[in-house]
């Protein structure tokens, strides 16, 4: 295969005028904030299935785009930095001498991680600020941002700063895990794809591409609801609480079935969301290389 990346590569063999990373940074913002719009009314039922306050308490089928102002500040700026970061880590000359090329399952898995790990330092603030209008009282997503601020004031700077990155840790702990199943599954799927269809060394397709992302992306959220349950609880919780208390006190006051609570949601609204996402970004950044 090219050096360049499998997720951008052409086989058309005109000289492109945008970089790998230019093209990167703009579908990456494309796709996050196409998928977001799209899905979140069913990210917002999934939050409150998760909520310790309950389903109708915590708004059931009311008022789904609540919280929907968060979107618009933080999904293009976060997957436009996610897929910089993971171009950049499959591109690297790392990843070509110790890993056997940018195709492999370890680069793909190591590009998914490095990549969730930046692009959670603009997705969890936003990420606290819209499950805070979603799940409880705090309205709009500027009402959000004040109840939060608020929690901290009397701490400081360093106090509010803490509350916007609440439960950073346990994202992280989901979203490495959930990145490294699907991540590789979907450049599989998309390589035996392209292979079945005989397309020799041209790229997948926007729509081939939308598919290989629901499976893989429906297959890893299944299996990280746990930890998404686990992250939901921290964000909500009135006072901050670590990973390991809050997982005693889950599984000790509502047992641990509790831990697969928005399983139909979450597998439901990743599956549809990574077609919308990945469909998304391969289908802009093919329109980009031919630019």
């Amino acid at each position: 295969m090219a050096p360049e990346s499998s997720v951008l590569k052409l086989s058309t063999g005109h000289e492109q005028s945008l970089s790998p990373f230019t093209r990167a940074l703009l579908a990456g913002a494309v796709a996050g904030l196409t998928v977001d719009l799209t899905l979140f009314p069913l990210d917002t039922l999934k939050t409150r299935l998760q909520s310790s306050s309950g389903f109708l308490a915590s708004g059931g089928f009311r008022n789904v785009y609540r919280g929907i102002g968060s979107v618009f500040l933080g999904s293009a700026p976060g997957a436009a930095l996610f897929f910089v970061s993971y171009e950049g880590v499959k591109n690297s000359a790392f990843t070509k001498t110790y890993l056997g090329g940018q195709d492999t399952p370890l680069a793909s898995m190591l590009a998914g991680a490095v990549g969730e790990v930046a692009a959670c330092t603009v997705r969890v603030p936003v990420e606290v600020v819209k499950q805070r209008a979603q799940a409880t009282g705090a309205g709009s997503s500027l009402s959000a941002v004040k109840y939060v601020v608020g929690l901290g004031k009397d701490r400081g700077v360093m106090g509010v700063w803490r509350e916007m990155y609440r439960g950073y840790g346990v994202t992280i702990m989901r979203e490495i895990p959930f990145t490294v199943i699907q991540f590789p599954l979907w450049e599989g799927m998309k390589r035996w794809t392209v292979k079945y269809r005989g397309g020799g060394e041209r790229r997948a397709t926007g729509l081939e591409s939308a598919v290989c992302g629901s499976v893989a992306g429906g297959f890893a959220a299944a299996v990280t609801t746990p930890l998404d349950v686990l992250k939901t609880r921290m964000m909500l919780s009135e006072k901050s609480i670590s990973a390991a208390s809050m997982l005693r006190k889950i599984v000790r006051e509502e047992g641990a079935k509790k831990l697969l609570s928005g399983i139909g949601p979450r597998v439901m609204w990743i599956s549809a969301g990574g077609a919308v996402f990945l469909g998304a970004y391969t289908g802009a950044a093919n329109a980009l290389s031919e630019l």
